[in-house]
C-alpha cells in the first residue's frame, strides 16, 4: 500500500480526467455520450476504495501472515525480464541505440496514422446496427392516384418478400406508417396524399441469420430502385439510425435570393449527387409541377336552374370525401357505428365522372349535370416552401450505399463539383449562413453530426490533455516529467488504427471515445513507472539502473491491466455498434504497453539527464528492485515489486 498507494490515486484521477469531459459534449450526440463518462467515474471510485480497502484484506486472508525473505530479484528473473535488462541498458545508455529506437516508433506512428489517408481505415460517426426492421419509403409523382401508388408499392413489396430474411411486410398507401425512431428528423408520420406509400418490412431475430439488416437493405435496394426508376419514382431504403437520427445521410441545403436561383442550384446539385459513385435513394424537397383543376360555379346558370353555389359545392365533397350523416347504435356493442354517404371510387376517378353528376332542381322536374353549371380551369398546384431558420431553403438528399459507405467521403468527391460549378457560391459546414442574399450551400445530415460530434469530442479531448498536465505538474513538481508519462498516448494509435484495418471496421465515434479512454489507462501505465524510477534515484540509483528496475519489476502488473482491458472488451467486439470502442481499448493498450514499457524509461532517462540526485533517507532500504521493511512483521520481511 506504501508502495503504489499514491500512484494508484493519481493514476485513478487520470483516468477520471481522460473521459469526465466526454459528459459535456452538446448537440443530440450528448445524451448518447454522457453515461458513458458518469458511469466510468463512478466504477472508478468504487474500484480504488475496493483497491484499497477490500484487496489488502483479502491479501491478508488468503496469503497468510508467514515471514518473508530477502532474495535477489534478478536470480529469479526468467529469460524475458534477462532479455529487457539487456535490451533497455544500451538503449538507455548508447545514443544511438536510443535514437534508433525513437526513430523506428515514429515511423511505426506515422505508418499507423497513414492507413486513414490510404483508405485502409474509414472514418464515419456510428457504425450501421443490426436491427429486425427496415422501411421503404416511396414518393410517387405527384399526380399519381392512390391505386397506382398503391400498385407500385405492392409490386416492391413483392419484390422483396422473396428474401429468406424477411418475414413479413405491410403497406401503407395514402398515409403514414406508425411513427418509429427513423421518422422522428425525417417527419414520416406528416406523409399523406395519393402519391405517397410507405413499406415497413419485418426481418427474423438477428441471433437467427447470419446476414445483419445493413447487408439485407444492401441487397435489396438495386431492385427496388429498379421498380421505382420504370414506374418514375424516388425510393428510399431507411435503416434504423444507431444513433441521433438525420433526415438523412446526405443532405444538401440550397439558400438563395429568389426561388428560380435555388431551384437552378438544386438541379445542379441533384446532378453531381446521380454523377457520384456510391450515392444512392436520390430526393429533395423540389417538387414536380402538379396539374389542378379548378370548377367555378358559373353563377348565373345556376341561378336561372335555381340551384345555388353552396349546393353546388356540397355535392362535390360529399362525391369526393364522403359525409357524416348519423351514427346507428347496435345493440350490445360499446361505440355506434358512422353512416357516411359516399360515391364508389370507380365512380369518381376521373374528372368527367364528377362532371356527369346530375343535382336536381328546386321544382324536382329536371336534372341538371354539374357540367351545365361549373367552368373548369386548368392550372398548377402551388409548391411548397421550405423555411429553416426563418431562410427559405431548397433540400437534396441522398444515401450512401456501397464503396466508402461514409457521407465524408461522398462529401468530398462532390466538393470538388461544387468547386467546379459556373454560379459563385459559399459553402457552410457546420454553421448556417446568416443570410439569404447570395446563394449558398450547407452540408446537413449525418455530415452535421459527424463535425459536430467530433468537434467536441476533438476539444473535450484537449481539455482531458490539460487536466492530466496539470495533475502530474502538481505530483512530480515539474514541467518536463508529465510530457514524458503522456508521451505513449499517440502510440495507442500504432495498435488502434492497423486493428481497424484488419478487421474492416470504420473508425467511429466509440472509437474515439475508447482512445480518449484509454489515454488515462496508458498514463497509469507510465506514472507507475515513472514514479518507480523516481523512487530508485531518491535511494542513490543511477538513472539508467532505476528505469531499468521500473520496467522490469511493473511489467507485470502493466501486463495484467492491458490483459484485463482486452478480456473486457471481448465481450462487445462482435457488436456492430461498439466494435470500435473494444478495438481501440484493447488494441490500443497491448500496443501501447509493448512501447511505451521501452519508450518511457528511455525518454525519462534523457530528461533527467545523468545527474545523480543525492540520496535521502527513508524507512525502507531498497535491493534489486525489491523493498524490505524495518519493523512490522518482523526483520527480513520484503516486499516484490
Amino acid at each position: 500500500m506504501a508502495e503504489v498507494g499514491n500512484p494508484t490515486v493519481l493514476a485513478t484521477l487520470t483516468v477520471i480526467a481522460a473521459i469526465l469531459p466526454m459528459a459535456f459534449v452538446g448537440g443530440m450526440s450528448g445524451p448518447y455520450l454522457r453515461p458513458i463518462p458518469v458511469l466510468s467515474s463512478a466504477a472508478m471510485v468504487f474500484s480504488l476504495l475496493v483497491a484499497f480497502v477490500v484487496t489488502p484484506w483479502a491479501a491478508v486472508r488468503l496469503l497468510g501472515r508467514g515471514r518473508g525473505h530477502v532474495v535477489s530479484s534478478h536470480a529469479h528473473e526468467n529469460r524475458a525480464t534477462r532479455a529487457y535488462r539487456w535490451l533497455m541498458s544500451r538503449l538507455v545508455g548508447r545514443a544511438r541505440w536510443r535514437w534508433g529506437f525513437l526513430g523506428l516508433t515514429a515511423v511505426l506512428l506515422l505508418g499507423a496514422m497513414a492507413t486513414v489517408p490510404a483508405g485502409w481505415v474509414l472514418v464515419k460517426m456510428l457504425p450501421y446496427d443490426n436491427k429486425s426492421e427496415l422501411e421503404i419509403v416511396l414518393d410517387m409523382p405527384e399526380d399519381s392516384s392512390l391505386e397506382r401508388t398503391t400498385q407500385v408499392a405492392r409490386e416492391i413489396a413483392a419484390a422483396v418478400r422473396v428474401e429468406k430474411e424477411v418475414t413479413d411486410y405491410q403497406v401503407y398507401a395514402g398515409t403514414a406508417a406508425p411513427h418509429g425512431f427513423n421518422g422522428l428528423m425525417r417527419h414520416y408520420d406528416l406523409r399523406r396524399g395519393s402519391s405517397l406509400a410507405e413499406i415497413q418490412i419485418n426481418l427474423v431475430p438477428k441471433d437467427q441469420r447470419s446476414v445483419q439488416s445493413h447487408g439485407v437493405a444492401l441487397r435489396i435496394r438495386p431492385r427496388v430502385a429498379a421498380i421505382a426508376a420504370r414506374h418514375g419514382a424516388r425510393i428510399a431504403v431507411a435503416e434504423v439510425p444507431p444513433g441521433p437520427p438525420v433526415t438523412q445521410s446526405l443532405v444538401a441545403e440550397v439558400y438563395g435570393p429568389d426561388a428560380a436561383a435555388r431551384q437552378r442550384l438544386a438541379r445542379s446539385m441533384r446532378a453531381i449527387f446521380a454523377s457520384t459513385p456510391g450515392v444512392v435513394d436520390l430526393n429533395g424537397s423540389e417538387e414536380s409541377p402538379r396539374p389542378k383543376e379548378l370548377l367555378r360555379v358559373d353563377k348565373e346558370k345556376a341561378a336561372l336552374h335555381g340551384i345555388q353555389a353552396e349546393t353546388v359545392a356540397r355535392t362535390l365533397h360529399v362525391a369526393l370525401s364522403g359525409e357524416l350523416v348519423g351514427r346507428l347504435h347496435v345493440p350490445r356493442e360499446q361505440e355506434s357505428v358512422d353512416i357516411v354517404v359516399d360515391v364508389p371510387r370507380t365512380q369518381r376517378a376521373w374528372l368527367s365522372d364528377l362532371l356527369s353528376i346530375r343535382l336536381p332542381d328546386p321544382r324536382g322536374q329536371a336534372l341538371v349535370p354539374l357540367s351545365e353549371l361549373v367552368r373548369v380551369e386548368s392550372t398548377v398546384e402551388d409548391a411548397s416552401i421550405h423555411h429553416k431558420n426563418l431562410l427559405p431553403v431548397t433540400y437534396v438528399t441522398g444515401d450512401v450505399a456501397g464503396g466508402a459507405e461514409s457521407p465524408a467521403y461522398a462529401i468530398i468527391r462532390m466538393g470538388k463539383a461544387v468547386s467546379a460549378l459556373e454560379e459563385p457560391i459559399t459553402v457552410h459546414h457546420a454553421t448556417q449562413p446568416s443570410s439569404d442574399a447570395r446563394l449558398a450551400l450547407k452540408w446537413d445530415g449525418e455530415w452535421h453530426l459527424t463535425l459536430e460530434l467530433f468537434r467536441d469530442l476533438g476539444g473535450a479531448f484537449v481539455v482531458v490533455l490539460l487536466l492530466i498536465y496539470a495533475l502530474l505538474v502538481g505530483w512530480f513538481r515539474s514541467f518536463s516529467i508529465p510530457l514524458v508519462v503522456m508521451a505513449p498516448i499517440p502510440f495507442s494509435l500504432v495498435g488502434i488504427l492497423p486493428a481497424h484495418a484488419a478487421l474492416g471496421a470504420f473508425f467511429t465515434a466509440p472509437s474515439l471515445i475508447g482512445f480518449m479512454a484509454g489515454a488515462g489507462i496508458v498514463v497509469r501505465n507510465s506514472i507507475i513507472l515513472v514514479d518507480f524510477a523516481e523512487d530508485g534515484i531518491r535511494r542513490g540509483l543511477p538513472i539508467e539502473q532505476a528505469v531499468v528496475d521500473a520496467g522490469a519489476i511493473r511489467f507485470r502488473p502493466m501486463l495484467l491491466t492491458a490483459l484485463a482491458v482486452s478480456v473486457g472488451s471481448a465481450v462487445i467486439l462482435f457488436d456492430p455498434i461498439f466494435q470500435g470502442l473494444a478495438l481501440s481499448l484493447a488494441a490500443g493498450e497491448v500496443a501501447s504497453l509493448l512501447i511505451s514499457r521501452m519508450a518511457v524509461p528511455v525518454l525519462y532517462a534523457m530528461v533527467r539527464g545523468r545527474e545523480q540526485p543525492t540520496v535521502e533517507p527513508g524507512p525502507a532500504e531498497h535491493r534489486d528492485g525489491l523493498t524490505v521493511l524495518e519493523g512490522g512483521a518482523g526483520p527480513g520481511v520484503a516486499s516484490v515489486g
